[in-house]
């Protein structure tokens, strides 16, 4: 299943393609060339050294709007698209002058030379189907290198400085188990033992406790559980500081489990914990993912899922067009296999289409989400990735005994993705404010308001 296993460590691909989803009849093009022809070229914005003309403003807002048009989404008044397109050429532009790379020219090439065999012709055939669309050969080229160039901008100063703590990783398989799920993080603990007899008198127990409450509040207060448990706990391990290590929480009490399950790393189990040897303070170091065994583990959800991809060569609106026929069919008694054999420019049409089990994580985002939100046989509509249009159909789900490493490789790459977001906004945000942006004529009167 290589057109569908995840790709994304290969920038390039979408942004290419977007220019075909774009421009997608040799008529639009047409209208778009006859407006390039009405629109007067001066300056809207003055970014650094370089500049944003009126011409580029108007190219980019009609291809956007176009692009809306085409997926039947509301497209906004125009004064308040371009505001909006403007200030995204404007960050665009900013990242682009800080890019600057001339060695990216025989990747753009290899990127393009690529697409080209995605859709099963030659490069030059590619090439003569951008140019029948009036696209020149020389924008659809600048549009893949600006997005390549940008891709590796965010690789350099942003996606490659992003870590995740094992920490990180157990809170949020924790959270995606939901709160009445076993814990299966193992836990680091410390704790302060005071032992009671097993047959200890009432004033005995009010003696110790009280004695165990003062040492609470120290530890609340900021003393050093370290220190507190090395003179104070009855516990073999105070010579440790009541150090315990990590301990699956299968082999603790369910009392502590208990306690510790809404602390955060580092903080004190607001009460005392009655055992059977006495009483307990306990503090949760830290959390990690489990690192028992696979019937220990978190379970995982697998679909069994099939589909039929169409490419985008002979256009996006034919490919889409297709695949809601064969849904129709489908859905009045039509085979899907039959379908997939005939019609998908898959590697898995032999199969009927069949990509077998499928787990979190192995396939393109727009692929998943899709295949998530459908109930056991049903059919989707057309969905867009990178490869084409699919039609796809969940034939069942089951859970899967999942590995340790299987669920830290996930939650480490859903949260790095989550983190990346967020620093990368950040980023761009930093870049906005230190730019020199200078806004002209009507888009200067826009800035304004």
């Amino acid at each position: 299943m290589a057109n569908v296993n995840k790709f994304r460590s290969t920038i390039i691909a979408a942004s290419a393609l977007a220019a075909t989803l774009i421009i997608s009849t040799p008529a639009a093009a047409q209208a778009l060339s006859n407006r390039n022809a009405q629109v007067a070229d001066s300056i809207v914005a003055v970014v650094n050294d370089g500049v944003i003309t009126q011409r580029e403003l108007e190219d980019r807002t009609h291809l956007i709007a176009q692009r809306l048009q085409q997926q039947n989404a509301p497209v906004p008044p125009v004064d308040q698209m371009q505001r909006q397109v403007l200030d995204q050429m404007v960050l665009e532009r900013i990242q682009l002058q800080r890019a600057k790379d001339d060695s990216i020219d025989a990747t753009v090439n290899h990127t393009l030379a690529r697409l080209a065999q995605q859709n099963q012709i030659s490069l030059d055939v590619y090439r003569s189907r951008i140019e029948a669309q009036r696209v020149p050969w020389a924008t659809f080229v600048r549009d893949a290198r600006t997005e390549l160039m940008l891709s590796k901008l965010r690789e350099k100063e942003v996606d490659s400085k992003i870590t995740v703590s094992d920490g990180e990783v157990a809170n949020y398989i924790a959270s995606q188990r939901g709160p009445g799920a076993r814990n299966t993080s193992d836990l680091r603990l410390q704790h302060i033992m005071f032992k009671l007899p097993k047959d200890a008198s009432d004033a005995q127990v009010q003696e110790v406790q009280s004695k165990a409450d003062a040492v609470l509040k120290q530890a609340q207060g900021g003393t050093d559980f370290t220190r507190l448990a090395k003179d104070n706990s009855q516990d073999t391990d105070a010579g440790k500081g009541g150090d315990l290590g990590f301990r699956a929480p299968g082999t603790l009490p369910s009392g502590i489990v208990t306690a510790v399950s809404t602390l955060r790393p580092g903080q004190v189990a607001p009460t005392l914990l009655r055992t059977d040897g006495g009483f307990e303070i306990i503090k949760l170091v830290d959390r990690r993912a489990s690192q028992g065994t696979a019937a220990d583990a978190p379970k995982l959800v697998q679909a069994h899922v099939r589909h039929i991809l169409l490419r985008v060569s002979d256009g996006e609106a034919s490919a889409r067009q297709r695949l809601l026929d064969i849904k129709q069919q489908v859905a009045q008694g039509g085979d899907f296999a039959n379908f997939a054999r005939t019609y998908s420019q898959d590697g898995s049409a032999s199969q009927g289409g069949d990509l077998g089990w499928i787990s979190p994580g192995e396939t393109v985002p727009e692929f998943e989400r899709a295949m998530n939100s459908l109930a056991d046989g049903a059919v989707s509509d057309p969905v867009r990735s990178e490869y084409g249009y699919h039609l796809i159909q969940v034939l069942g789900r089951r859970e899967a005994e999942g590995s340790a490493t299987q669920q830290l490789d996930i939650a480490r790459q859903a949260i790095g993705q989550r983190k990346a977001e967020q620093a990368y906004s950040d980023w761009l945000r930093e870049l906005r404010d230190t730019a020199y942006v200078q806004y002209k004529g009507i888009a200067a009167q826009d800035a304004q308001k």
